[in-house]
């Protein structure tokens, strides 16, 4: 009797692999920060729809790898369930996610292996691209969002988590995503409207929950011009 089960619970699960039931990978984080579509009409976070002209905080363009797949790199970072201790920036000091702290002087966080600081205005509009990793279905539709949190300190240091939640410019849905066959490299987005911001440089966070009390983010810095 015990063998019967052993052997149902094989078959059961061998029949979820070749079903093509999702499977999670990993989880997700900021692909762009500043997405330009080919064609504004018929918007696309594909590759092929447009290019990335603004990214997080050293990240590791040179390494061209495919979209979705940083996460072998560990590129996704969870922070603590209690936003009044959580680092808003990845350290890695857990030995995951990537540095996303800020630089000094901020500069030297881009160009080069990394990619591009976004610059943009007051009242331009900022679309961010994520890979959906298998998350873009309808368990996760309900209260799953996408934060972008923008922090009102100029040229100056990261604020807390705390503070950063009193400054949330924009909620965007996360499933937002392009068809296809790929759940895991689905390619996904939203945008907003830069708020009202002196010209300077500030932190932008990326932040999504998984599930309830469960966070993820990335972070960059925006240069605002006149």
């Amino acid at each position: 009797m015990v063998l019967k089960t052993i052997v149902a619970f094989v078959a059961i699960g061998a029949l979820a692999v070749l079903s093509g039931a999702p499977q999670t990978e990993a989880h997700s984080w900021a692909d762009c920060i500043d997405w330009k579509f080919k064609d504004p009409k018929k918007p696309s976070w594909n590759d092929n729809g447009g290019r990335c002209i603004g990214y997080a905080r050293r990240y590791p363009v040179a390494l061209n790898m495919p979209f979705g797949t940083q996460d072998k790199i560990f590129r996704y970072f969870q922070q603590d369930a209690d936003p009044r201790v959580a680092i808003p920036c990845s350290n890695r000091g857990d030995g995951y996610g990537s540095n996303e702290t800020r630089a000094d002087p901020v500069s030297k966080a881009y160009g080069g292996n990394f990619g591009r600081m976004t610059t943009t205005t007051v009242g331009d509009t900022l679309c961010v691209r994520w890979p959906a990793k298998n998350h873009a279905f309808p368990q996760y539709l309900i209260d799953r969002f996408v934060q972008i949190n923008l922090s009102p300190v100029r040229n100056g240091k990261d604020i807390t988590q705390l503070e950063l939640l009193k400054n949330t410019v924009a909620k965007l849905d996360f499933t937002k995503c392009m068809p296809g066959a790929d759940i895991d490299l689905k390619a996904c987005g939203g945008c907003f409207k830069v708020p009202r911001r002196a010209p300077g440089t500030y932190l932008l966070q990326w932040r999504w929950m998984l599930d309830q009390g469960q966070w993820y983010s990335s972070c960059a810095d925006i240069k605002i011009k006149k």
